[in-house]
């Protein structure tokens, strides 16, 4: 993905991107005035100053740090603290992504609606809400039609994996995993090399 820190006009397609929202909703609140710009002169295309953006974005409550960082969030929701420390440990240095941990399904919904997830590392068996519930609630939003989800278990049966995928997992993993592959996963996921 671009870093955004350095550019001062964007596309609709860098602004969707941004805001995570789709290219049509861009150009919708473009085309009605609630998102400025201008036209490039003899063409349809549309372009959005930074200073424009960032107005739009605070309107809407977009967060700014996807403007500012250019890094991907991940979510890592998991009950088991080594798991978390081993993703935390090593996503965090990586320069691409941004990290935050959720041990519980309630505390990933509070977190996907503050953080904004690109991608949500996902345990099947939490605490007090299985997998399929939470992949059902983040698809039920529109809003979070961009995060990408990747379940993880151990033990989850083939119903069950096929559960999840039809409730909105783009992706199950089965645990032990190798977690090079599952880093390897994201950043094919977030088209980020």
């Amino acid at each position: 993905m671009a870093d955004h820190r350095g550019k001062t006009v964007f596309t609709t397609g860098e602004v969707a991107q941004i805001c995570k929202v789709s290219q049509q909703t861009v150009i919708r609140c473009f085309d009605s005035g609630r998102l400025k710009g201008f036209r490039v002169p003899g063409s349809k295309f549309r372009r959005i100053p930074r200073d424009a953006l960032v107005v739009f974005m605070k309107t809407n409550e977009i967060p700014l740090d996807q403007l500012e960082s250019g890094r991907r969030r991940v979510l890592v929701v998991d009950d088991d603290p080594a798991i978390v420390e081993m993703f935390t440990d090593l996503l965090e240095p990586d320069e691409r992504f941004e990290v935050k941990t959720a041990a519980s399904g309630y505390e990933a919904g509070i977190l996907t609606e503050e953080f904004r997830p690109d991608v949500i590392l996902l345990d099947f068996k939490l605490p007090d809400i299985n997998g399929t519930t939470v992949c059902k609630t983040i698809r039920s939003n529109p809003h979070y039609e961009h995060i990408k989800i990747i379940a993880c278990s151990g033990v989850a049966d083939p119903d069950e994996v096929q559960e999840l995928l039809s409730s909105g997992a783009d992706e199950f993993i089965r645990k032990p995993f190798v977690i090079q592959t599952v880093i390897d996963r994201v950043a094919t996921m977030l088209k980020v090399n």
